[in-house]
């Protein structure tokens, strides 16, 4: 009777256990389970489609432990003793075949949704996609519109149901992009640009961070990715061509200089190639520029000095 008891106990232990974390999952807000985005979507599928052939696996496994434990105990006298198992040759089959199985679809799969999912693959619309430019910088993200002419920081919006054309890069140590309701994150590294293609197909406000660990601000490294209709957009851009600040090339270095919790700011574009220079800077050859425009500098400045030694001789 006690074993009975603790049988009962036991299943009404897990029981409880399995309900308890249905309810938290039911009621947690995962983005990237609860997708508002083509490319979001397809992802989302392809993890539920992977866990659940993962279980076929996994639920088998753990069901024979706990009932090879059970039923093999040292108090149960009524079990058998079958020693030859473990050369049975359709148990080899099952446990060795069905992995392989799932192996050979998981790596179908893997291949097609590759290529499908492939953040350098442009979105297939009818409207004409909008261009941002992202740099990573410290600690804080900073959008480019080279279209538009403007700029933002941690405050990125674009119209719905509109291909979203993404050049990364970063100014600072290597970091990472995501906007985890619309799509997977990919990397932004020094003097490299990397690509990335998302749309959004619903209105609304989608939290993005940083998902590579940076130093002490990683923390704080969020913005807001604004999908609105198209109107709206086209309304944003002239308001923030009237209302920003002018971003110029020393305006950039002071916005490059590392900086916690950095709240929103609209700028005015001045430089259409800043994006180009920034990564350009982390090149042999700008380094080289620079190094001559120093050694212009540093030559002129020369020159005006013997010009005044001489009309001080002169005089």
């Amino acid at each position: 009777m006690r074993r009975r008891y603790k049988i009962l106990i036991s299943l009404l232990a897990g029981v409880l256990v399995v309900g308890a974390g249905w309810a938290f999952l039911s009621q947690a807000n995962i983005p990237v389970l609860e997708t508002s985005g083509q490319v979001a979507g397809k992802q989302r599928d392809l993890i539920i489609f992977t866990v659940i052939l993962s279980l076929v696996v996994v639920i088998p496994v753990f069901a024979l432990l706990f009932g090879i434990a059970w039923r093999f105990r040292a108090g149960n006298t009524k079990a058998s003793y079958k020693p030859d198992w473990d050369g049975n040759k359709l148990l080899e089959a099952v446990w060795w075949g069905l992995p392989f199985i799932i192996i050979v679809i998981l790596s179908v799969v893997i291949w097609i949704s590759s290529h499908e999912l492939d953040p350098y693959r442009p979105l297939s619309s009818d409207k004409k996609p909008v261009a941002v430019q992202v740099v990573a910088l410290q600690w804080k993200w900073l959008f480019i519109y080279p279209e538009q002419g403007i700029a933002t920081v941690n405050q990125l919006q674009f119209p719905v149901d509109t291909p979203v054309n993404f050049t990364i890069t970063s100014d600072a140590p290597m970091n990472s992009f995501w906007i985890p309701s619309l799509g997977g994150q990919v990397y932004a590294m020094s003097g490299m640009s990397t690509k990335l293609h998302l749309q959004a197909d619903k209105v609304g406000n989608y939290n993005g961070s940083s998902a590579n660990i940076s130093g002490k601000g990683f923390a704080g490294m969020k913005f807001v990715a604004k999908a609105t209709s198209q109107a709206d957009f086209d309304s944003w851009v002239q308001g923030v061509k009237k209302n920003a600040d002018k971003l110029d090339k020393g305006g950039y270095e002071r916005l490059a200089k590392p900086t916690e919790n950095t709240p929103q700011k609209t700028y005015v574009l001045v430089d259409g190639d800043l994006y180009d220079t920034i990564i350009m800077k982390y090149m042999g050859h700008g380094k080289q520029q620079a190094h001559d425009e120093n050694e212009h500098e540093h030559d002129s400045a020369t020159m005006d000095h013997d010009m005044s030694d001489m009309k001080g001789m002169s005089h």
